[in-house]
């Protein structure tokens, strides 16, 4: 079932990336996806950063419609769908790579009261790809990463990690596939949780175009445990 929405208001978050301020708030988990269908051009899954907030990075034909919006536009959702994020722990580190930071925010927004300490380890590709940077206002440190040194240390956000692993209790990670891997590689496959990202059609588990493994991305996450990934990842 379709909900209509109209855009509220609509920002640019980072170079190639805007943040779409919803009229609508959705009641959610931190790491849980919606549908975004726009008739006659299609329909993609997008992670909510807040109640009422998505952010977009354009990649292909449908974000680059997206982008032609203006605030009062209007957007067709599904969801949300999807297994969150399960707040665990005292001191957390919050990984992110690139576009992967919405998922994080809301889980930083969402549960600073219930956390010690929360860390952010952060990488892009430079300081023009960073969105969301108000993240800060909701976790006790961030490191920043970029591979061109534009900003904070050159490197990735999984060469901190490595270093520091033994300070966290928790381990949350988002971002592409190959930053995963060396996350979960990182902490052994324990006490680290990673939201999955594979192609999606249907979004319930029903088409299984985003089978992993013995897993269905839509259905089953896409947020695992490590120990769930051992052998898949």
């Amino acid at each position: 079932m379709y909900t209509m929405v109209e855009t509220d208001e609509i920002l640019s978050a980072a170079r190639d990336v805007k943040a779409f301020r919803l009229k609508k708030r959705f009641d959610f988990s931190p790491g849980q996806f919606v549908m975004v269908w726009l008739p006659g051009v299609g329909e993609k899954p997008f992670s909510l950063a807040w109640k009422d907030l998505i952010v977009v990075k354009r990649v292909g034909s449908f974000t680059s419609r997206l982008f032609e919006l203006e605030p009062g536009d209007r957007l067709w959702l599904r969801g949300p769908y999807g297994k969150g994020f399960e707040p665990v722990g005292k001191k957390v580190a919050l990984v992110a790579g690139g576009i992967g930071i919405p998922p994080l925010y809301a889980l930083a927004r969402a549960y600073r009261g219930g956390f010690e300490e929360i860390t952010l380890i952060y990488g892009a590709r430079s300081k023009e790809e960073l969105a969301l940077m108000d993240i800060e206002d909701y976790v006790d440190e961030v490191v920043i990463t970029t591979d061109d040194g534009s900003l904070g240390r050159r490197g990735f956000p999984t060469d901190v990690l490595a270093e520091r692993k033994d300070e966290f209790d928790q381990v949350y990670a988002c971002g592409p596939e190959p930053m995963l891997k060396a996350v979960l590689r990182a902490m052994d496959y324990r006490n680290v949780q990673i939201s999955a990202e594979r192609y999606m059609k249907c979004g319930i588990g029903v088409c299984g175009s985003c089978s992993l493994g013995k897993y269905l991305v839509c259905r089953d996450g896409p947020v695992f445990s490590g120990s769930q990934l051992r052998g898949l990842l």
